[in-house]
């Protein structure tokens, strides 16, 4: 194994409550735990469900080592909800601020008070190109732990099953990870149908301040929605704007559709889109590049 560190260096890894990064926690403290200094840390997020913190301490008493906690300084509150409210914003193409300022900001403001040499992430193997990613846009000094070990999320997953940790109960309702219900990154109908299905309350929080912050958090196909429908030309068309939905033609003539983005009220309950993923990704200090 290539050594990526001197002796007595600082290995920051950062558990977001998930089963990739418990599992590279412990990876990390049996490689590097006699030579470094392992510290473990966490941004809590209240909107999180409450099973991630008997999560958080199973896999404390686990590793043996303290799960420290950090936070931004101008959200002690810790809450999303909060973001989205002083932001003004929920979610875009650039991803979204309660990612950027519970979790990016949060490890700066930490960073400036505290030496960090290495940083280790539940990135898993399958997940080469983020993993990449992550090291040209943010921090090169990031050790690629899980994917050195070729272990997969839902390797990981199985792993803290056999070592007798029950995952977040998240996994087991069928949410798609262990973040925020009702994440604002997920744009899929399938999810926030379920989120409608197995938490009413949530998907009327998120359906309420959405349509007051004016954040469209979801695509739909148009042949869900009552106020498109396909013309003559074969095309779909938003028929309050009369706008085209489809792109300009490729160079093979091809229009690609793209369906329209629409607030949670105008969202059908019968309104599909791609199945959702389990264990699909986990919102951690390198998620807020990817929309939903």
């Amino acid at each position: 194994m290539r050594r990526w560190y001197r002796t007595m260096e600082t290995i920051a890894v950062w558990f977001s409550c998930g089963a990739a990064s418990a599992v590279a926690a412990m990876l990390t403290k049996q490689q590097y735990g006699d030579t470094c200094l392992v510290r473990v840390l966490n941004n809590p997020v209240i909107e999180e469900d409450a099973d991630n913190v008997r999560f958080m301490r199973d896999v404390e008493a686990w590793l043996r080592l303290p799960i420290e906690t950090v936070k931004n300084h101008k959200y002690p509150n810790c809450s999303a909800v909060e973001v989205w409210e002083r932001r003004g914003y929920m979610s875009g193409n650039a991803g979204a601020p309660c990612t950027l300022e519970l979790k990016k900001m949060a490890r700066q403001q930490f960073e400036m008070d505290n030496d960090i040499d290495w940083h280790v992430l539940g990135f898993a193997a399958g997940e080469e190109s983020r993993f990449c990613n992550f090291q040209e846009q943010e921090r090169r000094n990031t050790l690629p732990v899980l994917i050195e070990a070729g272990m997969s999320r839902a390797d990981c997953y199985k792993y803290l099953k056999e070592v007798g940790i029950a995952p977040p109960r998240s996994y087991e309702e069928g949410w798609p990870n262990a973040n925020c219900k009702g994440c604002v990154k997920a744009s899929s109908p399938t999810y926030w149908n379920f989120v409608r299905r197995v938490a009413y309350d949530v998907f009327q929080a998120r359906k309420e301040q959405s349509r007051r912050i004016g954040a469209k958090l979801t695509r739909c196909h148009p042949k869900f929605l009552a106020f498109c429908s396909k013309h003559e030309d074969s095309l779909w068309y938003d028929d309050r704007t009369k706008t085209c939905l489809h792109s300009e033609p490729d160079s093979r003539g091809v229009r690609k559709l793209i369906s329209p983005r629409i607030y949670l009220d105008e969202l059908p309950a019968d309104a599909k889109g791609r199945p959702m993923k389990n264990l699909d990704f986990e919102c951690g200090i390198f998620c807020h590049t990817h929309g939903g």
